[in-house]
């Protein structure tokens, strides 16, 4: 196995940092890795919004889903969806631009989750671990006010990074589902209740789960998470942001 294979296999999240600054030019190398990510047209469609300011990492940190390791981490770069700019551009040279639709603006993620995870990868390379935040999508229009964001852009992933902490390093990574489960050929395979079953079963068995446990572990995993209240505010959030592309 290469040495970047090695490191997709190993990297995991890491939540607690060793108490060090990242030198400049690896935060650069870091960064560097994002403008080689794949775009759309090569149009870039994303921003990056480097969080320095302690104050504004403890908001930010508040208002998703109040997590205190993300005003700890060393380094925090929020990656915007970002139609605002070829907008402008296209006005600014009389083109007579419709306005952004949904579609613009889902490619724009796309782009944008596409240059976090080059970053994600140029860390761990680096030895400097990161974590997806998620919740940036929750309290959209508290986010958008702290970043002052223009109409045609969407906080659409957060990600800190920092030097892992020992008990980060040790903590085992979570099991995936098994590629059977995930990867079907020429068209959808959609899963019936035992193979549902079978996949959440073999995941989690050599956690101690038992197959009559399934019931009991799903019910559980979807009120932490799909009913959870920060679920539904990033679904009202997301909601409000795209009324105003219809």
């Amino acid at each position: 196995m290469n040495e970047v294979l090695k490191q997709i296999k190993n990297r995991k999240s890491v939540r607690v940092y060793e108490d060090r600054k990242i030198p400049d030019e690896i935060k650069q190398e870091i960064l560097n890795a994002a403008f080689q990510a794949p775009s759309a047209g090569c149009m870039m469609l994303y921003s990056i919004i480097d969080i320095t300011d302690e104050e504004l990492k403890e908001k930010l940190s508040m208002t998703c889903d109040n997590q205190p390791f993300i005003a700890k981490a060393p380094m925090v770069f929020v990656f915007i969806a970002d139609y605002q700019r070829w907008y402008d551009s296209f006005s600014y040279e009389n083109c007579n631009p419709r306005k952004p639709g949904e579609g613009d603006i889902l490619l724009a993620c796309v782009d944008a989750v596409v240059a976090a995870q080059n970053t994600v990868v140029a860390a761990e390379s680096l030895g400097v671990g990161s974590c997806y935040i998620g919740d940036i999508l929750e309290n959209c229009e508290i986010v958008r006010e702290l970043l002052e964001l223009p109409d045609y852009v969407l906080p659409i992933a957060m990600v800190v990074y920092g030097y892992p902490a020992e008990s980060q390093k040790k903590r085992k990574k979570p099991i995936r589902f098994e590629k059977e489960y995930i990867v079907s050929e020429n068209k959808y395979h959609r899963l019936n209740k035992e193979e549902h079953k079978k996949m959440h079963y073999t995941r989690n068995k050599k956690s101690g789960l038992e197959d009559k446990d399934i019931n009991n572990y799903i019910n559980k995993f979807c009120n932490r998470k799909y009913m959870s209240k920060f679920a539904l505010e990033m679904n009202r959030s997301a909601a409000e942001y795209l009324k105003k592309f219809r």
